[in-house]
C-alpha cells in the first residue's frame, strides 16, 4: 500500500469540516480547526474553489461553502448506490460479530420484503427469505417500519385490513398493534418476540437515506432458547449500529 499524500489529506480534512455546523467556514477558521499553517490554508482553499469543490458564500465575504462539483460526486456516488447490495454487506459484518442472523427489508403496503439475508452461523430455521412477503405487523422489520409512517398513512394502509396471524403471538387486534407502534416511536428500535416465527425472536432498528428517510430496516433474529434480556440488549445495539452503518452507506448523516 502506497504512502498518503499529505497535501491531499489536508484537502479532504478541509471538505470534510464543512459537514459540520452551518456549512460555511472562513479561512481563518479552517486554519484554527485544523492547526494549518495560514498559507497551506490559503493555498489549498484557493485550488478548492477554482476546482469547484468550493464555492464564496453570496454577501458573505471571506467565507466559503461546499461547491457544485461536491454535489456531482455525491450525485454520481447516489445514482450508483444498490440497497440490496449494500444491505448484504452490513449484514454480513452483523452476522460476523453476533452469530445470528440479520434481514434487510423493505415495507410495500403492509407487507415487507425481504431484500437481504445473511443466515446464523448456527442451525436455525427461519421463515424468511430474499424476496419473501411477510406481514408487516408479525416482524420487527416490519413493525419499526410502519412506526415511521405518518398517522394518516398508517390508517390508510390499515383500514379494513385483517391482521392476520402467524403464531399465537402475532398482534392482530389494531388498537393492540398501534400501542405497540407508539412505543416503538419513542424506543427507535422494534422488538418480535415469536410473532412470526414460535421459536424466534428479533430486533430492528431503521435505516435511512441521506435525506432522512426511512427507507428498510435491518434486524437481528435469533431462537428462543439464546434469546435473554441481556442477548436483547447486546442485539439491539449491534441492530443500531448496523442501522445506522447501512444509513452512513446510503448518504445519511446522523443527527439529521
Amino acid at each position: 500500500m502506497g504512502r498518503l499524500v499529505p497535501a491531499v489529506t489536508r484537502a479532504f480534512d478541509i471538505l470534510e469540516l464543512f459537514l459540520e455546523g452551518d456549512g460555511t467556514l472562513s479561512a481563518p477558521e479552517i486554519t484554527r480547526r485544523l492547526r494549518l499553517p495560514r498559507t497551506t490554508t490559503h493555498e489549498l482553499v484557493t485550488t478548492l474553489t477554482a476546482r469547484n469543490y468550493l464555492a464564496p458564500v453570496p454577501e458573505q465575504p471571506g467565507r466559503y461553502r461546499l461547491g457544485v462539483r461536491t454535489y456531482q460526486l455525491g450525485s454520481r456516488y447516489a445514482e450508483q448506490l444498490d440497497l440490496a447490495a449494500e444491505g448484504r454487506e452490513v449484514a454480513r459484518e452483523v452476522a460476523d460479530t453476533c452469530g445470528e442472523t440479520v434481514h434487510v427489508a423493505l415495507l410495500e403496503d403492509t407487507d415487507v420484503i425481504y431484500i437481504a439475508k445473511v443466515d446464523s452461523s448456527h442451525a436455525v430455521r427461519m421463515v424468511s427469505a430474499v424476496g419473501r412477503r411477510l406481514p408487516a405487523h408479525c416482524t420487527a422489520v416490519g413493525k419499526m417500519l410502519l412506526a415511521t409512517l405518518p398517522e394518516d398513512e398508517l390508517d390508510e394502509r390499515l383500514e379494513g385490513r385483517e391482521l392476520v396471524a402467524m403464531t399465537p403471538r402475532s398482534l392482530t387486534d389494531p388498537d393492540a398493534l398501534r400501542a405497540a407502534l407508539a412505543e416503538i416511536r419513542v424506543l427507535g428500535v422494534a422488538v418480535e418476540q415469536q410473532e412470526s416465527n414460535p421459536d424466534v425472536s428479533c430486533v430492528a432498528a431503521p435505516v435511512r437515506d441521506r435525506s432522512g428517510r426511512v427507507v428498510a430496516a435491518l434486524s437481528v433474529s435469533v431462537p428462543v432458547h439464546r434469546w435473554s434480556e441481556e442477548r436483547e440488549n447486546e442485539l439491539t445495539a449491534l441492530a443500531v449500529r448496523g442501522a445506522g452503518e447501512l444509513s452512513a452507506r446510503l448518504g445519511h448523516r446522523a443527527g439529521r
